[in-house]
Order: structure tokens, then C-alpha cells, then sequence
């Protein structure tokens, strides 16, 4: 068994509910619950758009691999109403995001998965539920906390 860690994002319909059934739908699929942070409402980053987010980020215990719960992830955001994924970097409004942060200390790279997730340590909306769940925990590749990363961005941003 290892930790998966994801973030989940929602800006169109009932956002706490769409938040609150990925989480029931990945608990169902992927494995145990083992912490959810506290839903924070964030303005959309990388495009315009008048609908804020609400951001969280979970853990579930797991037996899968990296491959198996992109595909998995993928599906509940079919399932819950998500027509297309985003391309070249162009975002866009959406009912439900899923992301694979981390999964224990896996470093994976493929063309539709990149664990830890590359953009991981340079969003707040994404570090600040993570540093809520797990402040200890040590990422794979840059060697920090989880509450240190948070702690950097938050100190650039503030210049």
C-alpha cells in the first residue's frame, strides 16, 4: 500500500458537491480515504473566467500504480461531467480536475503523466490543502516538506 495525494479543483454547478463526489467515487475505486482538507475558494489561474474555484486535496491508500489511477481519475472525471482535459496550456472553465500530485515517492515520467506533479511547488491553491493533510511529507524530487515548499511560495509571493 502506498499514499496517493491529488488535487481536486471545481469552478462550474455545485462545487462542494462535485468536490465531495469525486472524493466518494476515488474512496470507491482507488482506495481509503485517509485525509481531505478544508475546500478554499481560489480565483482561476492561467485564464479568465468570472466562476472562482474550490480547491482540495486528499489522500487515499492504494494498491494501483501511476498509470492505473490516471486512467481511473480520468474516468471520474468523465463520469461526473468533464468533456475535455486541457491542451498546450490552455485551461478553461470546469465541474470537476483531478491531479495526481504524489504517490509516495514514485518519480514517473510518460507522455500523460508526470508524478510529482511538475507544477506541484508553484501553486498555492494546490500547496496550501496539501500542507494541510500532509506538512511532512517529503517530495521525491526537490527534497522539501511539503510545509517548506508552501512556506517558499508564499515568501516569493509576498515580494
Amino acid at each position: 500500500m502506498q499514499t496517493l495525494y491529488v488535487a481536486l479543483g471545481a469552478n462550474l454547478g455545485d462545487r462542494a458537491e462535485n468536490l465531495r463526489q469525486a472524493i466518494r467515487e476515488m474512496a470507491t475505486r482507488i482506495g481509503e480515504p485517509v485525509a481531505v482538507s478544508a475546500f478554499r475558494e481560489t480565483q482561476p489561474v492561467g485564464f479568465t473566467s468570472p466562476h472562482a474555484f474550490l480547491n482540495a486535496a486528499a489522500a487515499f491508500r492504494t494498491e494501483h500504480d501511476a498509470p492505473t489511477l490516471l486512467r481511473m481519475t480520468q474516468e471520474i472525471e468523465r463520469q461526473l461531467g468533464r468533456t475535455h482535459k486541457s491542451r498546450d496550456g490552455q485551461y478553461a472553465d470546469r465541474c470537476i480536475d483531478i491531479d495526481l500530485l504524489l504517490l509516495a515517492d514514485t518519480v514517473w515520467q510518460s507522455p500523460e503523466l508526470t508524478l510529482p506533479h511538475p507544477h506541484l511547488h508553484e501553486r498555492d491553491f494546490v500547496l496550501d490543502p496539501l500542507a494541510e493533510i500532509a506538512p511532512t511529507v517529503v517530495h521525491p524530487t526537490l527534497h522539501c516538506t511539503i510545509a517548506e515548499l508552501a512556506a517558499r511560495l508564499h515568501r516569493t509571493s509576498c515580494k
